[in-house]
């Protein structure tokens, strides 16, 4: 079975490109013949790989460009399938880990003002995204598309009206034997000692780049309200990163907020924290939120998040609204307590236990043969 997967590039610290990576990895072990187009694949194997890398003018052009070279380059080879993890029309199944940029637009409005909403009604570039999304959701060569959550899928439905029987949730897989419980005994004391943080002192994790879509500004603000014996390690990058150290610092958290910035290897973040914790604005299924769950780590998240899925309300974790600071700090205080924070986190573990990589390679092998078999009669 011959399949291109398409996605622009490849960073240390992303999680759609972590989920390509391992994709890549439990499908080959599966036999599937696998080639990436990307602009740029870092993983070490370039054996399998078509480079589509045209000049670098700006984000639009930047896709469009992008887009035109992969359709260009997919007319020169024969697949049997074309998975594409960019909105790009010329491809048999899209993944949706990127989820509707048109949700993502409404609830990032949440946090602007009026010239933020008209700025971004005006940006050339969403306008372009937004075109292409409706071009691939309408395209007649799309066979199928795979979300990584029911929330992706029904937010498909209502948009564009996909029927049912083309639209397939499957979870992303991760690694339990590289997350698991044990990390906190081999990294705990180290990494708190590097950043100050005492033993017994509770510490939450943020893990995400992009700040002010994973909801860092609200998730400072709960912290405000927790004892002074409450931590929070933010492990990702942002072009802003300044503009978050002085607001803990204005709200008087210079010392319990620990700037960690992007980590190749999270690992250690997981094994030193008692609880993970990601108000995000909007997330099809955060592939930290899945390594949290796999570390033992108790996860509270938004009702935007996909990863809101797997939370068991009072067992495993907690739900809230992106903005409610209040909910959001009530929450985290619940975790305080150190049996409730545990037993969270024996049941944190086993919420993920069917969500190893071979299951996920299963389940897209599956699809791939019926599309293939449908293509044949």
């Amino acid at each position: 079975m011959k399949i291109a997967l398409i996605r622009q590039r490849y960073t240390p610290f992303g999680g759609a490109e972590r989920f390509v990576a391992n994709a890549v990895q439990a499908l080959r072990a599966e036999g599937a013949a696998l080639t990436i187009v990307t602009r740029q694949w870092e993983t070490g194997s370039k054996g399998n790989a078509l480079i589509c890398n045209p000049p670098y003018l700006g984000s639009l052009w930047r896709d469009w460009s992008f887009a035109r070279c992969v359709c260009n380059v997919l007319n020169k080879h024969a697949f049997d399938l074309v998975q594409s993890h960019e909105r790009i029309a010329c491809c048999d199944i899209y993944r949706a880990g990127d989820g509707v940029h048109r949700e993502w637009l409404q609830q990032r409005s949440r946090v602007l003002g009026v010239l933020g909403r008209l700025g971004v009604a005006l940006n050339p570039y969403h306008r372009y995204t937004l075109a292409a999304e409706k071009r691939l959701f309408l395209s007649p060569s799309l066979k199928a598309v795979v979300c990584n959550s029911r929330m992706v899928k029904e937010e498909i439905r209502h948009y564009f009206g996909l029927a049912e029987e083309k639209i397939h949730v499957i979870y992303s897989g991760v690694d339990l034997e590289t997350f698991h419980p044990g990390l906190k005994m081999q990294h705990r004391s180290d990494i708190r000692a590097q950043y100050g943080i005492p033993e017994d002192d509770m510490l939450f994790l943020f893990v995400g780049s992009g700040f002010e879509r994973k909801g860092l500004h609200t998730l400072l603000l709960a912290l405000a309200q927790l004892p002074s014996d409450s931590h929070l390690m933010v492990v990702g990058k942002d072009k802003r990163l300044a503009r978050y150290r002085d607001l803990a610092s204005r709200l008087g958290l210079a010392s319990r907020v620990h700037f960690a910035q992007g980590q190749t290897d999270p690992r250690p973040f997981y094994g030193a924290a008692d609880a993970f914790v990601l108000p995000t604005l909007y997330d099809p299924f955060p592939n930290t939120a899945l390594e949290a769950f796999a570390s033992g780590l108790p996860v509270i998240t938004s009702n935007k998040s996909g990863a809101a899925e797997l939370v068991r309300e009072g067992e495993n974790g907690f739900v809230c609204d992106a903005l409610d600071q209040n909910g959001l700090a009530s929450a985290m205080n619940r975790l305080l307590d150190r049996a409730t924070c545990l037993r969270f986190g024996i049941a944190a573990r086993e919420s993920v236990a069917h969500l190893a990589p071979e299951n996920m390679a299963r389940q897209l092998l599956e699809l791939y043969r019926s599309l293939i078999r449908r293509q044949i009669s």
